[in-house]
């Protein structure tokens, strides 16, 4: 921290203590502080009111040494923590800039006039890709979906598709055949839902090739050549774009072709595309050709996708119960 502000940054091997609190009242003008991790105090791990949390020993014991607090973790952002939302209660607070370029990031999933919206989902986490799915459904904000993944291949079941032994064996291990009745649901009440038309599969004696979705005989690693291309016509054609998973085993070179093709299709838009998920994020590599005022990579995981789920983040409530109480006192 002290060589990318071009400053020292003093470590404080203290929370909440004598040693801490001293250190903060001695400060000089200029000087910056680092204390040690907040989760090692037992009560940031209890999730609780903002209210409460405003009670806490944290909170008491550090709140009236400072002017003010700054919340720019936008992965914490999904947890009701004494840290996160104790402080907003106590003190006049705001979010940080990255905590502001994420939230305005996302703002525009709600933004009526930026259509076409397409979410390209994948990955190994049916569930949580099956949230995001209703809630997008329920709240008509997706013009399409993109499957890929697990998640399509749950899709492709409900739809009716014979997917060959070998691959509904692996959505039962997984513990997913409970959750096809949910996708049909979905279906049946018109969500936009895109899986693919063929894929590229893995055989015996590792041998790769594509097959079309009703004539599945390998193991599915990947989409297929032909919905990489109709997914990518849907692509540019968007002017907001979220992808979050891959399409399909990129841990193996062989299989990364989809998800590339798809990504890169999305920096070639015109659209504005926001990136979510490590995998994904990993598959941009260390490309300093991204234009971030087009392209935005979140840092919230599952933050990310509580917001995505349209469930409530405890982080942005406190810091507007914040805002509405100096409102308030004006």
């Amino acid at each position: 921290m002290s060589k990318n502000l071009d400053m020292n940054v003093e470590f404080v091997e203290d929370v909440m203590g004598p040693y801490a609190r001293e250190r903060i009242k001695n400060m000089k003008s200029g000087e910056i502080i680092l204390l040690d991790n907040v989760r090692f105090v037992s009560e940031e791990l209890i999730e609780a009111p903002p209210i409460q949390h405003a009670k806490s020993y944290l909170v008491k014991r550090l709140s009236p040494l400072f002017d003010g607090y700054v919340n720019d973790a936008f992965a914490t952002a999904h947890r009701s923590q004494a840290s996160i939302v104790g402080f907003p209660m106590v003190l006049k607070s705001t979010a940080g800039r990255v905590m502001e370029k994420e939230v305005s990031a996302l703002a525009k999933i709600f933004n009526a006039d930026e259509f076409p919206k397409v979410f390209v989902l994948g990955g190994g986490k049916v569930l949580d890709s099956i949230r995001i799915i209703e809630n997008l459904v329920k709240r008509r904000l997706a013009d399409r979906i993109l499957t890929g993944g697990l998640i399509a291949e749950l899709f492709a079941v409900a739809k009716g598709l014979d997917l060959g032994k070998e691959n509904m064996q692996i959505l039962e291990k997984k513990g997913l055949i409970s959750l096809i009745p949910r996708a049909r649901k979905i279906l049946l009440s018109g969500g936009p839902i895109e899986i693919p038309v063929d894929f590229k599969v893995e055989k015996e004696g590792g041998k790769v090739a594509e097959e079309p979705s009703n004539k599945v005989t390998g193991v599915i690693k990947d989409i297929g050549s032909t919905t990489v291309g109709i997914y990518s016509s849907f692509i540019k054609d968007a002017k907001v774009i979220v992808m979050r998973g891959p399409m399909g085993v990129i841990e193996d070179e062989r299989f990364r072709e989809g998800s590339k093709k798809l990504l890169d299709s999305a920096l070639e838009s015109q659209g504005y595309l926001i990136i979510g998920g490590g995998h994904m994020i990993s598959m941009l590599g260390g490309s300093s050709e991204i234009n971030s005022s087009k392209v935005h990579v979140s840092t919230g995981g599952g933050a990310l996708l509580l917001f995505l789920a349209g469930e409530r983040l405890p982080a942005l409530e406190a810091l507007d119960l914040s805002y509405k109480e100096v409102v308030k006192k004006k």
